[in-house]
């Protein structure tokens, strides 16, 4: 075995290098598909090595390992997209907390509470927990004993180093999560003449008992849960120049010049209803046994090759400038620069441009053919999430996926089609079942029923579990919505097509007949408004035409008339869909406050403040509301007035949804305050950012959560600041911040309608846009008073250069 990593040819790759990169490495990226732990064909391997020497635009880089009681702050995430972990890298006791993203207790859980909702518990509802924790014990490698420690994160090919000096001798490690081989790779080397010894374990999180095998050297485990669920996980480890052999449960090593430890386990989780989402076939503790032992197989230079060609071909589609930070800032670690951004008050657009790499990493790392990104994405510290760790349907979900069709990765969208479309079944099933049982404060009047819809919480078992969420279901279809926008792809519109339709048909048997008054022309009309329902997460829970569900059921009606014309179907129910979507109550602004109404009221009833902004659902990530001229002028001031009483000071999720309201209302000013806002150093649990980037939500005075979600909504909102889209029109630099403005350049952001787009900007003017088409025909760009209408067959592009004149 050659332990020795492949040595990288000079220099770093240009974007049109990364796109043939992209395109030669199509063969690792099978993406799509909600994850099976199944044997696999062996990866193909690089015949030349893609990994570079890191680029400091995207290396994030710290001066101290993770302490073991912070690892949700501290630690470093890496993943493949199902199996992923927090790493410690700590000199002389390596931590990995690992995570499978299908390992889940709770089931089904059909059995309503008294009130007609279902519990909400661990026990029945069911929690996301950890897989394993790997500890890679170096006993006389104390952080007291080394100097010039270093770690990072290389954002660019999806690897974690560490490296120090004792006695002489430098030390460095790599750690990555490689999706080809389906493994954990940790990969110690020294130059100077210094040897490894140690131990390494592998332990389970639930009582597990680890065993070993000494002929073939890895260690083992497996184990169930209650609720069926099988899941196991296997290590094994390489050495040169010294020994490497099983003791008792342990593997250790004794004087050798490199290791290499391979890691790898999973469930028995199956995306089939029908199979109760099991493949009782399967053992996951053999298979991952042989998938540790098949990956140690290779050289650790093969193996970081195959991973960073197959990362790569992802990453490289998209990059971005913002301009350029001072030497002194470059010269901090990563959360010294964190810190000092906040103190002194001056753009870092190196960092905030990370940031959005960072995010981006995130995505790859826990979004490729597999489970969606719940609340922790694919990393915890312990098996007690708040909250479970669970899909929360009315912004959370959600929001976890607005980033990736715009930064350019738009196949790690698929996990949350492939989880919704295999959540279906049980979601129709429950819906009919349960929905309209006398107890629930949110059933249909009508005593009709039909369709699907959701609650606030959703786990993997197809079971819900806080509270029916009716408009639940339109909100997670126009997210599916926008991904068909984004890429025009007729296949997916007709995959996704039962889910919209089903939604539609529920919302057919919801809507109640009520009358209403013109406020200008005191006419009586009837309309159709939403039955008794709460405005996301706050105010009365049995208000009737909230605008929030309002919103989300014109949209709804909308997608589906679209989709049965594009697909040729249903031309009769699209005529009742449409005659329902016109006798829609829209909202109003209210008399009294000036605000757009969120409960059918002139008054206010519930926090003026409050996170969610479940009114302005119009405004962002819906496109009814704009300020262009095409919408009324009171409804776009009553939705500013609104949002401005809400506020800038919140946290996380809530100031990136702020920030994309301000972005579409085209107030740069606004957006990146926010933007700003969620970059501050998080202390003692405050709001903010942690020192590895991770958001943290403040739920109590000194005590913070990690929520993935406002990682990827503040990123969002950074793109849509300099490209804002609707099927037909492109709009440049709609909201670019003076931060940003002097100069900068953004490839690869996708726009919907079908369309790609390379921009570069100067003194806040577009000097280049390329549009390239990956499905539209036809759409607007413009840029202030300036437009150009684009004509193009998918696949070709055009360059404009006069846009900012």
């Amino acid at each position: 075995m050659d332990p020795r990593p492949l040595s990288p040819p000079d220099g770093l790759p240009s974007r049109r290098r990364m796109l043939s990169l992209a395109a030669a490495a199509g063969a690792f990226t099978a993406l799509g598909g909600l994850p099976a732990f199944t044997a696999s064909a062996a990866p193909a391997r690089p015949t030349t090595s893609p990994v570079r020497p890191p680029d400091p635009r995207t290396e994030l880089w710290w001066q101290a390992p993770a302490d073991d009681g912070s690892m949700i702050e501290q630690g470093l995430p890496i993943g493949n997209g199902r199996l992923g972990a927090l790493a410690s890298n700590d000199p002389g006791s390596e931590l990995l907390l690992i995570t499978d993203a299908t390992v889940w207790t709770g089931g089904l859980n059909d059995t309503l509470d008294s009130d007609g909702q279902f519990p909400y518990a661990r026990e029945n509802f069911g929690s996301f927990t950890l897989l394993a924790r790997l500890t890679v014990d170096i006993p006389d490698h104390d952080l007291s004993a080394v100097s010039d420690y270093r770690r990072a994160l290389d954002l660019a090919q999806g690897v974690v180093t560490a490296s120090y000096r004792r006695s002489g001798v430098t030390y460095r490690r790599q750690i990555f999560a490689s999706r080809p081989d389906d493994a954990l790779v940790l990969h110690f080397t020294q130059s100077g003449g210094g040897r490894y010894t140690g131990s390494i374990s592998l332990a389970g999180t639930h009582g597990e008992t680890t065993t070993a095998d000494g002929s073939r050297r890895y260690a083992s485990f497996g184990a169930a849960f209650s609720n069926g669920l099988r899941y196991g996980a296997a290590v094994t480890a390489r050495g040169t120049g010294g020994t490497v052999r099983v003791e008792g449960t342990r593997i250790s090593f004794a004087g050798c010049k490199d290791l290499t430890v391979v890691v790898s386990g999973g469930t028995n989780y199956a995306p089939d209803a029908a199979a109760h989402y099991r493949d009782p076939s399967l053992d996951p503790q053999r298979l991952a046994r042989t998938k540790v032992l098949d990956a140690a197989g290779h050289s650790a230079g093969i193996l970081l090759a195959t991973h960073v060609a197959d990362y790569r071909s992802v990453y490289g589609t998209m990059d971005l400038t913002l301009g350029t930070s001072t030497s002194e800032q470059r010269g901090l670690d990563t959360w010294e620069r964190i810190r000092a951004r906040a103190r002194d008050g001056a753009p870092d657009p190196e960092l905030e441009a990370s940031y959005l790499q960072f995010a981006r990493y995130l995505m790859i790392s826990g979004s490729r053919g597999s489970l969606p990104l719940n609340l922790q994405g694919l990393w915890l510290d312990g098996n007690d999430p708040d909250w479970m760790g669970d899909y929360h349907t009315d912004i959370n979900i959600q929001m976890n996926y607005w980033m990736a069709d715009r930064a350019g990765l738009p196949d790690c969208f698929d996990a949350f089609t492939d989880y919704c479309l295999a959540q279906l079944p049980s979601w129709n099933k429950l819906t009919r079942a349960h929905f309209n049982d006398p107890r629930n404060r949110y059933r249909n009047s009508s005593g009709k029923i039909a369709g699907w819809t959701v609650a606030f919480s959703t786990n993997i078992h197809g079971g819900m579990g806080w509270w029916w969420h009716p408009a639940g279901n339109a909100w997670l279809c126009h997210s599916l919505w926008e991904h068909y926008e984004f890429t025009q792809s007729r296949s997916y519109l007709a995959k996704i097509y039962p889910l919209i339709k089903g939604a539609c048909e529920f919302w057919e048997s919801r809507l109640l007949t009520v009358e209403v008054t013109d406020p200008d022309t005191g006419a009586v009309r009837e309309v159709l408004v939403d039955d008794s329902d709460w405005s996301p997460e706050h105010g009365p829970q049995d208000a009737k035409g909230i605008t929030y569900a309002q919103e989300l059921a014109w949209v709804l009606f909308g997608m589906f008339r679209t989709a049965a014309s594009v697909l040729g179907k249903d031309a009769a129910y699209s005529g009742t869909v449409a005659d329902l979507q016109r006798r829609l109550y829209l909202p109003r602004v209210s008399p009294r406050t000036g605000w757009l109404e969120e409960w059918m009221s002139p008054d206010n009833l519930g926090e003026t403040t409050h996170r969610h902004l479940s009114p302005l659902f119009g405004l962002f990530p819906g496109d009814r509301i704009r300020p262009d001229g095409s919408t009324p002028k009171e409804l776009v001031d009553g939705a500013t007035a609104l949002l401005t009483a809400r506020g800038t000071e919140s946290f996380g999720w809530a100031n990136a949804w702020r920030a994309l309201c301000w972005a579409r209302l085209k107030d740069a000013d606004k957006a990146y305050q926010l933007v700003v806002n969620n970059l501050r150093p998080s202390s003692d649990g405050s709001n903010g950012t942690a020192p590895n980037l991770f958001d943290i939500y403040e739920v109590e005075r000194g005590r913070g959560i990690f929520q993935i979600d406002g990682n990827f909504g503040t990123p969002t909102a950074m793109l849509e600041m300099l490209v804002y889209s609707r099927p037909g029109h492109i709009e440049l630099l709609p909201a670019l911040p003076a931060a940003w403005a002097a100069s900068g350049e953004v490839t690869g952001v996708s726009a919907r309608g079908g369309f790609v787009i390379d921009l570069s900007w100067r003194d806040g003017r577009p000097t280049e846009a390329t549009v390239r088409s990956v499905g539209g025909r036809t759409t607007t760009v413009a840029y202030g008073s300036t437009s150009r209408t684009v004509s193009l067959a998918p696949g070709r592009s055009v360059t404009l250069k006069d846009l900012g004149r």
